[in-house]
């Protein structure tokens, strides 16, 4: 049956995310997606005078695949998707899921193999393309945020459909701040930790690369984290649940991890020299995600939060960290969450989740009307 919400969502994509053209070349990649999404990015795409191309994604396929996958099917796997990605000129992700943990029985080897051979295909897509990737609302992800199928729904696409267009103000003026920033400081309940974003650059995130978005990330300089944090919030990674997770550091590098699953974490922490270094520092406000659901795409962007990452640093916000790891950990402040405190050189920024400076103020949850 047609959903007209999927009509708005497609044309957001193509229209502001992509901002695809006449000719352009647009790989839609759908994973366990309902046709009519595809069917209705596939017609925005023509509207818009692109050419698209799409694969078709399934979790338990994909899941099979992986469990017994040699080095040479691999091999041959990303010289044809590295292929492919290189005629493109923008890249759309949607990516359901019918069960989180799909490959939860996949060997931490096997898992890592597949990802280093993958690797070029993501960094072909993610520097040379225009791109934007997005969660797709599925009954799976509805129990995970504790609600029903249908409320989720309808969160969903009033989050995925924000006007960003009255966050970018806000999100200017902090990019200005955080690239005149040296030192940063965050602190709160399990958390005090400290380096330098020196030089480094940021990125503001408005809706152009992930839907849902709401973000400004920066990046350490490699060797400058000092101290500890605990993340609040739960996290899926490598469709392992992570709860409680405490890093510890020393000169930039990760020297003591636990969690729920201290072991799976030093696993994926220990999968090359660049996983236990950091890639990417990030502040976050979408005013419509306030909770976490195991779902990094939502979760980073929590009103209030913000998000330390180790592995890959990406784009102009580049700290020369390399690794096949890029692990979105999240923190929030908020009060409902124990609070915290941002400093940048030594000034208060941003306290239980609320920025302070006038000019960052208009980022602050408080500023959207309720949904």
């Amino acid at each position: 049956m047609h959903d007209a919400r999927f009509d708005k969502l497609a044309q957001l994509l193509v229209e502001y995310s992509t901002r695809l053209r006449r000719n352009e070349t647009v790989l839609i990649e759908a994973f366990d997606v309902p046709d009519e999404m595809t069917i209705a990015l596939i017609r925005a795409a023509r509207k818009a005078g692109a050419i698209p191309f799409t694969q078709i994604q399934r979790g338990r396929v994909t899941r099979e695949l992986a469990l017994n996958a040699t080095e040479r099917q691999l091999n041959l796997t990303a010289i044809h998707e590295l292929a492919r990605m290189k005629k493109m000129d923008a890249y759309i992700g949607l990516r359901g899921s019918n069960n989180i943990t799909e490959l939860s029985d996949v060997p931490a080897e096997q898992m890592k193999l597949l990802m280093k051979k993958m690797r070029p295909v993501q960094d072909e897509r993610v520097k040379k393309t225009k791109w934007v990737v997005l969660r797709w609302p599925t009954p799976s992800m509805a129990q995970q945020a504790g609600m029903s199928t249908e409320a989720f729904e309808n969160f969903y696409f009033d989050v995925c459909t924000l006007d960003y267009r009255r966050l970018q103000p806000g999100m200017k003026a902090l990019k200005a701040l955080m690239e005149k920033t040296d030192r940063v400081e965050l602190k709160g309940p399990g958390t005090d930790l400290r380096f330098s974003i020196k030089g480094i650059g940021a990125i503001v995130c408005g809706g152009d690369r992930n839907i849902p978005d709401g973000e400004v990330f920066s990046c350490p300089v490699k060797d400058s984290v000092e101290g500890h944090i605990t993340f609040n919030a739960p996290t899926i990674y490598q469709s392992i649940a992570f709860d409680g997770i405490r890093l510890e550091f020393r000169e930039g590098k990760i020297v003591n991890a636990t969690s729920n699953q201290t072991e799976k974490l030093n696993k994926i922490l220990d999968s090359d020299p660049g996983a236990r270094y950091i890639g990417e520092f990030s502040l976050a406000f979408n005013p419509y995600i306030l909770h976490p659901m195991r779902d990094i795409l939502f979760d980073e962007k929590i009103a209030g939060s913000f998000h330390f990452t180790p592995g890959q640093a990406y784009e102009d916000a580049d700290n020369g960290n390399r690794s096949q790891v890029h692990w979105d950990m999240v923190n929030i402040q908020r009060p409902d969450y124990g609070g915290g405190e941002v400093f940048f050189d030594s000034k208060l920024i941003r306290r239980d989740g609320e920025f302070l400076p006038t000019n960052l103020r208009s980022l602050n949850q408080r500023n959207f009307a309720k949904r």
